[in-house]
């Protein structure tokens, strides 16, 4: 069952058209993986989905509503939560209350101290820096907060955008084994990444993105063993 049905989207940056009928589904549970070089619009495709833009054209179905003419806090009550490319935390705020502002749209206290509890206990680094200030983090502590962040919406989808960027190796394997974790624990995820090769690893299908425009997809394993797929993201020959 479809949670996040993307169907025929046409996004534009003014008179630019970014994206050119993309389609995409992610089911119930699924961790499903957007790959493709720079500006070919991973990223646009997150920002149309979450309500930071919207679509000119098609339409996008959470759960079985539409959310395409939604605005982004609304989508986010709706259960769309996102970690951005370039982590854009708090640099001035605290961990506990770049935390907290993850959790601004909702009112249930007793369901915010248990997912708290549950992020810190996922990020214990962010339990012990939780008095910390957020630009005084690590890069890889920084994309921790991030995905905590995002997690205190408590939501139905987790979009996460470019993760590893910028990390080094032993951390890029520690957030690709939290990513599968939050998946084990019922987390649908629609992963953005340059890193294909972990994309892959860890996703159960994948869609290859150029141009704004979806031009392959598969299970994750036909995508790895795809020649122009290892050729053009794998760095293969």
């Amino acid at each position: 069952m479809a949670m996040l049905e993307v169907n025929d989207i046409h996004s534009y940056y003014g008179n630019i058209h970014a994206l050119k009928g993309i389609s995409l589904t992610v089911d119930k549970g699924e961790i499903v993986t957007l790959i493709g070089a720079n500006g070919a619009g991973k990223t646009t495709t997150l920002k149309t989905i979450s309500g930071v833009m919207h679509p000119r054209q098609g339409s996008i179905i959470l759960d079985g509503a539409h959310i395409e003419h939604a605005p982004a806090h609304e989508i986010v009550m709706k259960g769309v939560g996102q970690s951005p490319e370039g982590r854009k935390i708090f640099a001035g705020l605290t961990v506990l209350e770049n935390l907290e502002m993850g959790a601004y749209s909702r009112n249930d206290a007793q369901g915010i101290k248990r997912d708290l509890d549950f992020v810190l206990g996922l990020f214990p680094r962010l339990a012990e820096r939780r008095s910390q200030r957020g630009g005084t983090l690590s890069g890889g502590e920084q994309q921790m907060l991030a995905m905590g962040r995002a997690l205190m919406g408590h939501p139905r989808v987790l979009m996460l955008d470019e993760p590893s960027m910028g990390l080094a190796p032993v951390l890029v394997e520690a957030i690709f084994d939290t990513i599968q974790k939050l998946n084990q624990e019922g987390t649908t995820i629609l992963l953005v990444e340059q890193n294909a090769a972990k994309a892959l690893q860890v996703a159960s299908r994948g869609y290859v993105i150029q141009t704004g425009q979806i031009v392959l997809q598969d299970s994750a394993d036909k995508l790895r063993r795809n020649e122009t797929v290892r050729k053009s993201y794998l760095g293969e020959e």
